[in-house]
């Protein structure tokens, strides 16, 4: 027997790569050339017309030194850690409880309503719902509660803006979690609850080492989601036909404010340097999620 391929086993190699072109040359397109075009505008001086004048590292030098950067990227922490620790322990609560529950098809999908809505509509339900003369504020009107709404006093607009955000997100990773959890295997409850492990027990050594895997990647999918936050909270924190207030601001927000700014030249040298510095996290938060999901676990009953 020797190494040689059949000639229909060289003749597929070969149809190999004309097959690829295409869709290669649609990435590069669309994706290649974009991202390279991003990382030296971040270099230069532009307002969008007329030629670029190089600027080196300023661009860069100036969203760090910027107090509303510092801001932005707060907001995009929080968002990252608090709204992805709220939206990840909702839906494994969620699965948990719904894992034997009689009609858990019908809440199921009750429950993944909101991530059926793009989130523009979801965040323009949110404004309605909450504005003080909105469904919410009437309730408590109605009940007696004649005060103005808090949720959408200064101090407090963030964390309104991460309520919305949870609720738009936990539907869907509830229902990630529950096809995860619905592919293991019942006897090794059923060892587990022969042996007089509790419900914890159960959960830590079964439930969880054996969605692992599906937890890693809805890690990663809301690390990079988390970085690009932008829809929810210009359109529900920003009034019509402008930006909403520096308070509230998240990287994407900053790099739109500096491309399209409700008043001034715009600055799409500073916008692109935070696109590139966005990208670059991105990157290295889906790394460094990866490498701390990647192991994996078996039950141990």
């Amino acid at each position: 027997m020797t190494g040689r391929a059949s000639p229909f086993e060289a003749a597929r190699r070969r149809m190999i790569g004309p097959f690829l072109l295409p869709a290669l040359a649609v990435y590069t397109l669309v994706m290649i050339v974009p991202s390279a075009a991003t990382v030296w505008i971040s270099f230069n001086e532009w307002a969008g017309v007329g030629p670029m004048e190089w600027a080196g590292l300023a661009n860069y030098r100036e969203m760090v030194a910027d107090p509303v950067f510092g801001t932005s990227f707060v907001n995009t922490a929080k968002i990252l850690v608090l709204v992805g620790g709220a939206v990840f322990v909702i839906a494994f609560v969620l699965t948990m409880l719904l894992q034997d529950m009689v009609g858990r098809k019908f809440v199921r999908a009750v429950v993944f309503f909101p991530s059926l809505v793009p989130g523009l509509v979801i965040a323009i339900l949110w404004g309605f719902m909450l504005d003080p003369d909105g469904l919410v504020n009437a309730v408590l009107k109605a009940l007696g509660v004649a005060r103005p709404p808090l949720w959408l006093a200064p101090e407090n607009m963030f964390t309104t803006v991460m309520a919305g955000m949870t609720w738009l997100a936990a539907g869907t990773y509830t229902v990630i979690f529950m096809a995860a959890a619905d592919r293991i295997p019942r006897y090794y409850y059923e060892a587990a609850e022969l042996d007089g492990a509790s419900s914890w027990r159960r959960f830590r050594h079964i439930t969880l080492p054996l969605m692992w895997d599906v937890i890693g990647v809805c890690a990663v999918l809301w690390a990079i989601g988390a970085l690009k936050t932008f829809e929810f909270v210009l359109v529900f924190a920003g009034a019509t036909g402008s930006l909403p207030p520096t308070g509230l601001w998240t990287f994407s927000v900053y790099a739109y404010a500096g491309a399209f700014p409700s008043d001034g030249v715009p600055k799409y040298g500073l916008a692109s340097a935070s696109a590139v510095l966005t990208m670059v996290l991105t990157v290295v938060l889906t790394v460094l999620v990866r490498r701390v999901m990647g192991r994996r676990e078996q039950a141990t009953y």
